[in-house]
């Protein structure tokens, strides 16, 4: 087993370590450190990056063929840590070799909040030859120049608790794709610094509507679906996002994934609050705006582009999203940017 020994306010040392026990190649930037390695131990990235109002993100993309533990000894009462598992699985405990140690496992598409009040350590291991995507996302309530948010965050999971506040969530897989969004910016100095807070903002959000849905339903069963059948429709997911122009038509989608069509409905209703059509409609309205935005293409090519078979149809919709026609929407977008 490797174990790393980490401070909450020191990502400088820990990676440092990090690069000392497992090898690779450290990229830093003013706000992104970025671990790099391909060897024998391990292949894949770690990343940090620190944020404006207190927050700071940890990113694994990981595969060891050693157990990583990583050792964070934190303030009492001041952070709030989300911990969201996009593939693989993570563990966490509070303290090590104590006779009240509980282990808790958090699975792929699940998100968990630890708030440290009693216990100066939190304690996560990365099993060996499982590849783990997971982030960790730390606001200090105490350092924040927001003193609104950070003080909410204060009460819903500091203030008043005699013991160490954790949850773990149920499935979420919305914010898979938000983390998603925020692996793939590419753009570099303040546009990456704003898309970052951004996506970081968002994801902070989903977490907390679905820990106070998860709160309100804990007698109620998320889903019927096994973790093996939401991959699957997020699998699908991505491939209507890749290609909106196909013929989706639901008993097509259900034949490719090998799943019937109520199930795909349901996993759907659970991932995207929509059914399968109202998903690939919705997909295709975005890609729209984006070729209407982004391309000379005229109304026409880029209602067949993105796979609807009629125009008429593709404007009462898209007027129904964008309360303006999509030729004028063009023209619109067209004014601001002369």
């Amino acid at each position: 087993m490797i174990t790393i020994e980490s401070k909450v306010n020191d990502l400088y040392s820990f990676f440092e370590t990090l690069k000392s026990e497992i090898g690779g190649t450290l990229v830093k930037s003013t706000t992104e450190i970025k671990l790099e390695i391909n060897n024998q131990l391990a292949t894949g990235t770690i990343r940090s990056i620190a944020l404006e109002d207190g927050i700071a993100v940890l990113e694994f993309n990981i595969n060891a063929t050693e157990h990583i533990q990583i050792n964070i000894e934190s303030l009492l009462a001041t952070h709030v840590n989300f911990m969201y598992c996009s593939k693989g699985k993570l563990s966490h405990t509070f303290n090590e070799n104590t006779d009240t140690t509980v282990t808790n496992s958090i699975d792929a598409f699940q998100t968990s909040i630890v708030a440290n009040i009693i216990s100066g350590q939190n304690i996560i291991l990365i099993e060996k030859n499982i590849e783990t995507v997971a982030t960790l996302i730390s606001v200090n309530t105490e350092g924040s120049n927001n003193s609104e948010w950070s003080a909410s965050l204060k009460d819903a999971f500091i203030s008043d608790k005699t013991e160490d506040y954790l949850y773990v969530g149920s499935y979420n897989l919305k914010i898979a794709e938000s983390i998603k969004q925020l692996q793939s910016i590419r753009q570099e100095g303040l546009v990456r610094q704003l898309l970052t807070k951004g996506i970081v903002n968002v994801i902070l959000a989903l977490e907390i509507e679905h820990h106070n849905s998860d709160i309100q339903n804990s007698d109620l069963d998320g889903t019927s679906l096994t973790l093996s059948e939401l991959k699957t429709i997020g699998k699908l997911t991505e491939y209507i996002n890749e290609f909106p122009d196909l013929d989706h038509k639901v008993e097509n989608l259900s034949d490719k994934v090998g799943l019937s069509a109520a199930k795909l409905q349901e996993g759907f209703k659970f991932q995207h609050d929509l059914t399968v059509c109202e998903y690939i409609r919705s997909v295709r309205l975005t890609k729209s705006e984006d070729l209407i935005i982004n391309t000379d293409l005229n109304i026409s090519e880029i209602v067949y582009s993105v796979g609807f078979t009629s125009r008429s149809y593709f404007s009462k919709i898209f007027k129904e999203r964008f309360d303006c026609t999509p030729s004028d929407y063009k023209k619109n977008k067209l004014a601001v940017s002369a």
